[in-house]
């Protein structure tokens, strides 16, 4: 039996359990929209490519499965490249479909065309860094062994984007349905960590030390193991801090959180680790430049190194540890458990009050309270949003340093800070198309610079339903490029500062309800709002441009 190429891919796009698929589409892709036609995976139209894939982000990041986005060529493509470089960076499972002009006109000057022949764009070229398998199909004598390298690295633990771009010509040809028969659709299996003689190692450094914190990643949250972190933390009395990424590995609200690492943490994470500890062990934490404090050495002086991760490439990558253990988190957890309740071990120090204060670092030993004096509506509106959804929300950050120190995210809330590469503008997108794969209510941290960025997507929201609450925060300026001029350049204010437009009125336009908030008695309200979380709408908040908090990022 045959059937064309178009239809071929979005059998495959099935097969790879994908239900959605963002994008846009143009006349080079059009065979395969058509094929979508018939299909059950649902088409979102989004509104600019780079909205697609920010979307397919956020959709990978809530849903821990492999995500889909799909333009034309040339201009649909090259618009892709930031949201799929972030996803690179954050090893998200996205497969990219994109068009292309017919073969037979490679290197003639075709309209859009990106095959890098006669002079064109080369789109293979332009996706080599921010992918990790990239291809244009041209032929498809060898196009099962293309969607099998594609389904190899998508399924893989520590996956990435997959791009396979497809000529007009190609996707109309016809092909055997065999093809489908070869492709193999692999299962991730675990890492048998109890297994692995470091175990044992790691039982007895833990045994020896004194006071020792683990310092959870997002791997742990990858890994599904909040509540054995959990376990582990309160069997034994031992603190347990997080990167920006990790938060809400266990729940901050325990005696036994530390809170986030960070430049931008006011958190006594820092102090008690340089002062007090004496064995890290870092579990799927990345020693990236946030979390360490741009390498503050410091933070790894005199105490013994645990590092277990599943990705073997972040072990050492910036550090010596003493014992590394390259596997799942989870299972490394349960062991550990097994092991500590076979032996009846005692718990260990910790005791955050009677912490002596003699941090030569008094700069990272920033005051949480000064902070909520300075931005008591910022803080409060986060105090209330712990109240009101203790579980089952997520929320998407672009500003980062009021969720991090004021936001006490439970072990079953989801908080996705803007990582990757930091991608202004990212949250709307991304928490839009995290609302397409899990069924919470969603909520949006920017500012209004981001917002400006991509708030077109507002549209692909209410034209799908889908309910979304954007908390924007409003101090018409970019607020950390004004803080570093204030701090470093003399306040040589340039390119900060803009006019804003008419909130409430735009919200209006977008057919979405619109709050702000001026004092505290507009916070309660908000909460009190039974509709909240479940329509699309806009909160404002506005801040003083000048009022900003006192870190600095170490960039002089």
């Amino acid at each position: 039996m045959k059937i064309a190429v178009s239809q071929l891919i979005v059998k495959f796009i099935e097969r790879l359990g994908i239900n959605t698929i963002f994008g846009m589409p143009g006349a080079h892709i059009l065979p395969v929209y058509d094929a979508l036609y018939d299909s059950k995976v649902q088409s979102v139209l989004v509104k600019h490519e780079q909205g697609a894939a920010f979307m397919a982000g956020g959709y990978a990041r809530a849903s821990g499965k492999i995500a889909a986005c799909i333009t034309t060529a040339g201009p649909g493509a090259t618009n892709l490249v930031t949201g799929i470089a972030n996803a690179y960076a954050d090893k998200q499972p996205i497969l990219v479909i994109t068009g292309e002009t017919s073969t037979h006109i490679f290197g003639k000057g075709g309209l859009q065309e990106s095959s890098g022949e006669g002079g064109s764009i080369d789109q293979n070229a332009l996706f080599q860094g921010i992918t990790q398998y990239n291809k244009i199909i041209e032929r498809t004598d060898y196009l099962a062994n293309v969607l099998n390298q594609a389904a190899k690295i998508l399924c893989a633990p520590n996956s990435g984007p997959v791009l396979l771009s497809f000529p007009f010509n190609v996707q109309n040809e016809m092909v055997d349905t065999e093809i489908l028969e070869q492709i193999n659709i692999p299962i991730n299996q675990a890492h048998k960590a109890q297994e692995d003689p470091a175990l044992s190692a790691c039982y007895e450094l833990l045994m020896a030390a004194k006071r020792p914190v683990i310092v959870a990643g997002y791997g742990c949250i990858q890994a599904g193991a909040q509540t054995l972190l959990t376990t582990l933390s309160e069997t034994m009395n031992i603190p347990v801090c997080s990167s920006l990424k990790g938060k809400g590995a266990i729940s901050e609200q325990s005696p036994l959180a530390l809170g986030s690492l960070g430049v931008t943490s006011y958190s006594p994470a820092y102090q008690y680790l340089v002062e007090q500890s004496d064995l890290l062990i870092l579990l799927g934490a990345s020693f990236n430049e946030r979390t360490s404090y741009l390498w503050d050495k410091k933070l790894l002086g005199n105490k013994k190194i645990i590092q277990v991760d599943k990705d073997y490439a972040q072990l050492e990558k910036v550090f010596q540890a003493d014992i590394t253990l390259c596997g799942d988190i989870k299972t490394v957890l349960q062991s550990l458990l097994n092991k500590i309740k076979v032996q009846q071990v005692q718990p260990k120090q910790f005791d955050l009050q009677t912490q002596p204060q003699t941090s030569d670092n008094t700069e990272r030993v920033d005051n949480k309270a000064a902070l909520q004096k300075q931005f008591p509506l910022i803080a409060s509106f986060f105090k209330q949003l712990a109240l009101y959804f203790p579980k089952g929300i997520q929320v998407f950050d672009d500003n980062i340093i009021f969720a991090q120190n004021f936001f006490q995210v439970s072990k079953d809330n989801r908080y996705y800070p803007n990582s990757g590469i930091s991608s202004l503008g990212h949250a709307i997108p991304a928490a839009i198309g995290a609302r397409f794969a899990v069924d919470k209510p969603s909520f949006v941290i920017i500012g209004d610079g981001g917002f400006q960025m991509c708030c077109m997507e507002i549209m692909t929201a209410v034209n799908y339903q889908i309910p979304v609450t954007i908390v924007m925060l409003n101090n018409a300026t970019m607020g950390l490029i004004r803080k570093n001029q204030t701090q470093h350049y003399q306040k040589r204010f340039i390119n900060c500062d803009f006019i804003n437009p008419d909130y409430q009125a735009l919200a209006a336009s977008f057919g979405i309800s619109y709050t702000k908030l001026s004092q505290n008695t507009d916070i309660q309200a908000l909460f009190k709002d039974k509709a909240l979380g479940k329509q699309t709408q806009l909160v404002e908040i506005e801040l003083d441009k000048d009022n900003f908090p006192g870190y600095s990022s170490g960039r002089a």
